[in-house]
């Protein structure tokens, strides 16, 4: 992070914040690796609050910079105009990711909105927030897609996709996550929306010891799987995915959606592919979703993958 680079930054934020819609947005992408110099920084907007995450160390004199950085985006004429009153500054690379509050009282929860829903999120208290905003048209998908079935969401965390299924007229939303403090705010995310919880359920299990229970509530018209790269003692992504693939036909409808999620750089949308050939033949590969323009990336199969699925009733000749 050279004082080119900073200034590179602190001129994409101004403009960025400028530009920003009413909800929230990513406002600088570094991860994406199209700025020299800042791929390790990301900065999101969330209405009212400017949250940066440093996923590695800089050295001590580039840190003064961009704090000093940082505090004169925060004294600007846009920062005003968009009524931002608190900033942020996360190192992601420490083991407890910890935050510095450098502007603004602080607070532990925040509520924000996306495609007119509302969601709670944790600032300065855990690693991540509540909600990956990359995953903005995802959502947007499952809401569009979702009117009159039955859904499972795996790896649910705070259920973003259950909201969005649910607001789009899901008719049963089965969330699954072994963190049952996420499925907590979860719940409470629907009821921030206002929704009948009466048709979601929230198992908080690990996955590979519940296919009993998982099947229970099935079959499903969609599955969503967005699973970590890595959790600890339960999943590792190149291990284990292809447990969930070979499962899949078993829980669908005959002619069942499914969205397969990859967030890996290193992994690209052939190992979905690939995959779902190798382990549920039946489904066949419909279209990989477009990534938000907020988060450019230098290489197509650098960014997120989201993968739709369709199992054939009848299989093709």
């Amino acid at each position: 992070m050279n004082p080119a680079a900073i200034a590179t930054l602190h001129q994409h934020l101004l403009q960025a914040l400028t530009d920003a819609p009413d909800e929230t947005r990513r406002l600088f992408h570094g991860r994406g690796r199209c700025w020299a110099g800042l791929e390790q920084v990301t900065v999101d907007w969330l209405q009212g609050v400017v949250l940066v995450a440093l996923f590695r160390e800089p050295q001590a004199e580039e840190l003064a910079a961009l704090k000093a950085m940082l505090l004169e985006f925060a004294a600007s004429p846009v920062w005003a105009a968009r009524k931002a009153h608190s900033l942020l500054l996360q190192h992601r690379y420490l083991p407890d990711s910890a935050t510095e509050w450098l502007l603004g009282e602080q607070v532990e929860h925040w509520l924000i909105d996306e495609d007119g829903l509302r969601y709670q999120l944790d600032l300065g208290v855990k690693q991540n927030s509540g909600l990956f905003l990359d995953m903005r048209y995802g959502r947007r998908w499952v809401r569009e897609h979702s009117r009159g079935k039955r859904v499972l969401n795996l790896f649910a965390y705070t259920c973003g996709f259950s909201v969005a299924a649910v607001a789009g007229g899901a008719e049963q939303v089965v969330n699954l996550d072994m963190a049952k403090a996420a499925l907590s705010r979860g719940r409470d995310n629907h009821r921030l929306n206002g929704h009948d919880l009466s048709g979601v359920s929230f198992l908080g299990h690990e996955l590979f010891k519940s296919w009993g229970k998982v099947k229970k509530y099935g079959p499903y018209d969609l599955i969503i799987i967005d699973p970590p790269t890595f959790q600890k003692g339960s999943f590792a992504l190149t291990k284990d995915y292809q447990r969930i693939l070979r499962r899949l036909p078993e829980l669908l409808t005959p002619e069942g959606t499914v969205l397969a999620c990859v967030n890996d750089p290193a992994i690209g949308t052939a190992f979905l592919i690939d995959g779902m050939a190798a382990e549920a033949p039946q489904l066949r590969f419909i279209e990989r979703l477009e990534n938000p323009p907020e988060f450019p990336d230098s290489e197509a199969e650098g960014g997120l993958k989201a993968l739709v699925f369709r199992q054939q009733s009848v299989a093709l000749p």
